[in-house]
């Protein structure tokens, strides 16, 4: 199995087996760093699923997501980004600002599939982490300052224009957020002009 077409459904058995009491979370941790792709893909989308409809179950184990953003393994990797993004919805005990730089350093990894999974769940922490708003902004807004080459990576960039489409209204600094996306209308992605240009219709001058 390869495919999220595949694994899928055998995601959805999972999460409906946790949630039912039929499986227990250990063996889905203990699959996500599996060698075996058919075991590890569809356990890796049903934490995704489960952290974000049972966070407050799978929060314990924050400090193990942690350790996989560390991994050397880009997989591990963006599994653990996507996961601790979900449970910063839960986040009593401010774990997440504690590890906020190291997180955030991700956005310039050298796997670019690691890079753009913080930027696709950066607006889940935008709207958790009100505290960090302005922090997590500032650092979306310097993307260019890291090693992706804009034309080549153009999708991080509108991953980036969702994030700030997702929480605008709760933002301050809305001119160099207007500037930046008005910036995207000359991506070399279709994807990324027209989020782009959705965005501006809906919040520009």
């Amino acid at each position: 199995m390869s495919t999220k077409k595949e694994a899928i459904p055998i995601a959805k058995k999972i999460v409906k087996d946790v949630l039912n009491g039929e499986k227990n979370l250990s063996e889905v941790y203990d699959a996500l760093t599996a060698k075996k792709e058919a075991i590890r893909y569809p356990n890796a989308i049903a934490i995704q699923t489960l952290s974000e409809e049972i966070p407050e179950r799978i929060y314990p184990k924050f400090d193990y997501f942690v350790e996989l953003t560390n991994s050397d393994n880009a997989f591990h990797r963006s599994i653990g980004l996507s996961a601790i993004a979900n449970l910063t919805k839960v986040d009593t005990e401010k774990k997440f600002e504690k590890i906020f730089d190291k997180y955030f350093d991700l956005i310039d990894d050298k796997s670019l599939m690691v890079a753009r999974q913080l930027t696709m769940v950066s607006g889940k922490i935008i709207k958790n982490k009100q505290n960090l708003r302005e922090k997590i902004v500032n650092k979306l807004l310097n993307i260019d300052k890291t090693h992706h080459d804009p034309n080549r990576s153009a999708l991080i960039w509108g991953d980036i224009v969702e994030a700030f489409n997702e929480n605008f209204e709760k933002l301050k600094d809305k001119k160099k957020i207007l500037e930046f996306v008005n910036n995207q209308l000359q991506s070399a992605s279709p994807t990324t002009i027209k989020k782009a240009k959705s965005f501006l219709k809906k919040w520009g001058e």
